[in-house]
């Protein structure tokens, strides 16, 4: 044992009692009764320890200073052995006990520190005035109760400040010293495993009991005890067979109740007028009272022999090293609760109607819970949530460390076959899964979807948030601004647009010397580089920190970035779908001196700040990113980045909030990640990695996440596995292709489908021949899937006109192309219980091993990736590039980025480039007729045909049914 023990233990031996009657010292304590409340049974900081009093000489029969120094040595021991088994598995685990004082006394502080040192634990202290009101202490005790931080809380406040109102302000799991009303009910109740024990108390039967007492059949009078002691020590002694008696000290059968006791527990000091021979000869005395023995009661008489004293410091120091084993079993507990565990969650329950009404009718039609009790059920403490309204909220990133021990769960992403325009329901098999695992078969689940653009919703989509009884809720805030996510990505992206150009313009029109002097200025006297200029400066070689020490030549090589204007790739971005922002011409004003350029618009989700959003995995990596982001090339052909515009620091400004994922439900009350939401035509069409990643610890080793991924499973399904996955490092366990009847049939030859438009009767009444011809497509999207070697299970989402002949069809088809399983749905019209098939055959199927590979090696040159996506995954004979896209391929692999993967900007709507082309096109040669490069977010994006980066509006779209009720607020349209 290391020194800091023996150190307390002789500060608490006192020099010999001079000559006096003998009584028996058995063992430490300072324990008395707080009015009502056990205020004095806290120890901490007690001066009255060692304030000068003496000590009798032991007997033959009493426990020596040795003896009892074992007793706490071996609490101290085990104690610390727990702990060492802990941090065996948790290295970083250290527990902390917090102690609030309020007054100056500070010895029994030095005790506790040197016994938690001994342990392996740290104390903190939170020191306040003597005078603090029971507000401040209160104010005090919510912040603790809220500090993930700490996991044990003792008081040491005047005895007036013990009010019921403040001790239960403690958060039971932290109160170490029991002194809360639920630590005291579960004690009661016979609980003692599941609370927190009084370490007084727990001290006075234990020294008790090692001293050789027998307690049963004894009787204990408790004299002068109040509040949590007194009901602790009742509760102990009658646990071990006792009689207990209590008394105050004015009551009138004091005298009569000291005789008839076999031990005495004294609580508090004994007024003068008690003379001690009411205690009779023999009886053993425990005292918790610091008076009786200081000689200051005046009333003793040296002729009486007491069968035992068990001193207050012996009781004392006992007592601190059991609320350290408190202390350990509280961190214990603690984490236990961090680890894997079934979540107890209230489900929503659903009362589905028929026929199905609108969306938006079902989710008006279910009330949703409260977000922080959501997030409560799953695991997420107070201060690792930010409400926004009643039901969303962002999770902070700071869960992930304190999670980062936790076993994964199992990794389900959601892909589909190629769809038709109005989508094949990848949303709702998403939240029908989900919703069949956790509220239906009990598993923890999360899914975790993209934010959708204002453009679709506005335009041919509607809402994104699923459908029917599948969806999340409420559906409105899902669609509209959830929590602006989107907006700060508009607005950092254009920021940097606006830095490019400003950036240009003044170049053009100022020499070195002036432009220096506006870029590092002169304020109060002192010109500095700004952090981002030093980053820029050793970029540039230069090794100078004083603005003042630069040659001209190094001022020209700072200040000119040298745009070239033809090879800027940064665009404007705008959240809304608007064609004549396609290309356009900037700069005409007057101010811009005559500096003009042809530009475009880009809808906001195809923003590489997005595509950053999506693939990052903290707050500094973000920032890192941005700053990587290259938006042109300099006139000599090197990159020109966001770091050496100046701008890194203010786009994460603008980013730090957007970077937590949002937590909202679905209609069964299962939680739900919303974040981030690029497109898969134009970008990656994966959610983000943050959400993945927090929802896999949050569910734990034996639950799910499904995760979607955009349109069909040769665009969202091949980036999320060649880019996302590589991004983060996760692996795949299983994949669900869905598909529908509708799909199917269009891909057999059926006719063409328009959104808004009226299917045609094939698609309403029975066909087998169409279905069986269009299985191609399926077949094919599961061979894709079958590239990565990751297990795949098809989901039929069944629509009311789909026949049994039909579904049965598609299903026997699909496993024979080498589905694990293929399972008819229907969570559109029941919700949860629909996709309990579903559920079952992905979690066979995520029992199976995944032999997940890549598809290509990104040290291929970039040509090469390009092919082996076309040809493996699209089906391609051949790529073509045009001149323009095989120059950019040649300036960013001569910039250093050609071991970037690949992100293929195609239409969703075919196989190949021809979004007419349906079932599986074969032998075509798939033009490439542009390549952009997103640095940041890790990838090059080649454009194939004619793909467009900024959606049209159609004729007649959705804002036309989208309407507010002025008197309700309530939004009306969304579908």
């Amino acid at each position: 044992m290391g020194t800091r023990l023996p150190l307390v233990l002789r500060q608490l031996r006192r020099p010999p009692h001079p000559p006096g009657p003998p009584l028996r010292l058995r063992v430490p304590c300072r324990a008395s009764s707080g009015g009502g409340s056990g205020g004095r049974e806290d120890l901490l900081g007690q001066r009255r320890l060692l304030d000068g009093q003496t000590r009798s000489s032991r007997s033959p029969g009493g426990r020596t200073p040795a003896a009892r120094d074992s007793i706490v040595r071996e609490v101290i021991q085990n104690s610390k052995e727990v702990l060492s088994l802990l941090q065996e598995k948790n290295p970083a685990f250290k527990p902390v006990l917090a102690i609030i004082q309020a007054g100056d006394d500070n010895l029994m502080q030095e005790i506790n520190q040197n016994l938690a040192e001994e342990t392996g634990l740290n104390i903190t202290h939170i020191c306040l005035p003597p005078d603090s009101s029971e507000a401040e202490i209160i104010d005090e005790i919510l912040k603790i109760n809220e500090d993930t931080r700490i996991h044990g809380l003792a008081l040491q406040i005047s005895e007036n400040l013990f009010s019921n109102k403040v001790l239960n302000a403690l958060k039971p799991e932290k109160d170490v010293d029991g002194v809360t009303d639920i630590n005291l009910g579960k004690l009661v109740r016979g609980d003692a495993h599941e609370c927190f024990v009084s370490p007084v108390a727990k001290a006075v039967i234990e020294l008790l009991e090692k001293s050789g007492v027998n307690l049963d059949g004894k009787k204990i009078l408790v004299v002068g005890a109040h509040g949590s002691l007194e009901a602790a020590l009742q509760c102990l002694f009658q646990r071990k067979g006792s009689m207990t008696m209590s008394s105050q000290w004015k009551t009138p059968q004091l005298q009569r109740k000291l005789h008839e006791a076999d031990i005495v527990v004294l609580g508090s000091p004994k007024p003068e007028e008690i003379p001690l021979t009411w205690i009779q000869p023999g009886t053993t005395v425990l005292n918790c009272s610091h008076d009786f023995l200081s000689g200051k009661v005046g009333c003793g008489s040296p002729r009486i022999h007491f069968g035992g004293l068990i001193e207050e410091d012996d009781v004392s120091l006992l007592a601190a090293a059991l609320r350290i084993q408190n202390m350990v079993s509280s961190g214990r507990r603690w984490l236990r609760e961090q680890q894997h565990r079934r979540w107890r969650l209230h489900c929503l329950k659903l009362q589905p109607l028929s026929p199905v009404p609108s969306d938006i009718e079902i989710s008006r039609g279910q009330t949703p819970k409260a977000v922080d009790v959501l997030a409560k059920e799953i695991g997420l403490l107070a201060d690792e949530i930010e409400i926004y309204g009643k039901s969303k909220a962002k999770v902070r990133l700071s869960v992930l460390e304190r999670l980062k021990n936790q076993a994964d769960g199992k990794y389900v992403l959601v892909a589909g076959i190629t769809p038709t325009p109005l989508g094949e329901g990848k949303s709702t098999v998403t939240i029908g899964l989900v919703q069949a695992l956790t509220a239906h078969l009990n598993v923890n689940s999360f899914a975790c979807l993209r934010q959708p653009s204002q453009g679709p919703t506005f335009g041919v989509k509607g809402g994104a948030a699923g459908g029917g009884y599948a969806q999340v809720i409420p559906m409105e805030e899902f669609n509209l601004h959830l929590t602006g996510d989107i907006h700060a990505i508009t607005a950092a992206n254009n920021l940097l647009a606006a830095a490019i150009d400003t950036r240009i313009l003044h170049e053009n029109t100022q020499t070195d010397k002036a432009l220096y002097n506006r870029l590092v200025p002169l304020v109060n006297g002192v010109r500095e580089f700004s952090e981002i200029q030093l980053a820029r400066l050793k970029k540039l070689g230069i090794n100078k920190t004083d603005p003042s020490t630069l040659t001209e030549e190094e001022v020209s090589k700072f200040a000119r970035l040298d745009i070239n204007p033809s090879t800027i790739t940064w665009q404007r971005v705008l959240d809304t779908n608007d064609r004549f922002l396609r290309k356009i011409t900037i700069g005409q004003g007057n101010t811009e001196k005559g500096y003009s350029r042809q530009a475009q618009f880009d809808i906001a989700v195809a923003s590489e700040i997005m595509a950053v959003l999506a693939l990052t995995d903290s707050l500094a990596d973000m920032k890192a990113r941005l700053g990587r982001m290259v938006v042109a090339s300099d006139k000599s052909g090197q990159p020109v980045t966001a770091d050496d515009l100046g701008v890194t620091g203010a786009l994460t400004v603008l980013m730090k909030d957007a970077i937590k994922p949002n937590l909202m439900q679905t209609l069964e009350g299962t939680p739900v990640f919303v974040h981030a939401g690029p497109f898969a035509n134009i970008a990656h069409g994966n959610s983000s990695v943050l959400a993945d990643k927090i929802a896999l610890k949050l569910v734990g080793e034996e639950g799910f996440v499904v995760t979607e991924a955009g349109f069909g499973a040769d665009i969202g399904m091949e980036k999320f596995f060649n880019i996302k996955c590589r991004a983060s490092g996760l692996v795949p366990n299983v994949v669900v292709l869905v598909a529908t009847v509708r799909a199917l049939k269009m891909h057999g030859g059926g006719p063409s489908v328009t959104a808004g438009v009226p299917l045609k009767k094939e698609y309403t009444e029975e066909n087998i021949q169409l279905v069986a011809d269009g299985c191609c497509n399926l077949q094919k999207q599961i061979q894709i899937t079958q590239l990565f070697g990751v297990p795949v299970v098809v989901a039929l989402n069944v629509f009311k006109t789909d026949t049994r002949a039909e579904v049965d069809l598609v299903c026997e088809l699909a496993k024979r192309a080498g589905a694990f399983d293929a399972v008819p749905c229907y969570h559109w019209s029941v919700g949860g219980k629909g996709s309990v098939d579903l559920a079952r055959a992905v979690r066979e199927a995520a029992s199976k091993r995944s032999r997940f590979q890549f598809l290509y090696d990104v040290q291929l040159p970039v040509v090469d990736k390009i092919r082996t996506i076309a040809q493996a995954v699209y089906g391609a004979k051949d790529i073509e590039l045009s001149p323009e896209a095989q120059a950019k391929i040649d300036r960013y692999t001569q910039q250093g980025f050609g071991n970037l993967p690949i992100c293929m900007a195609k239409t969703h709507l075919s196989l190949s480039h021809q979004p007419d082309k349906k079932g599986v096109p074969r032998d075509f040669i798939l033009p490439i007729s542009d390549v952009r490069a997103s640095i940041g977010a890790g990838f090059i994006y080649p454009l194939v045909g004619t793909m467009s980066t900024m959606p049209g509006l159609p004729t007649r779209p959705c804002f036309y049914d989208i309407d507010l009720d002025t008197k309700t607020e309530q939004v009306k349209g969304l579908f």
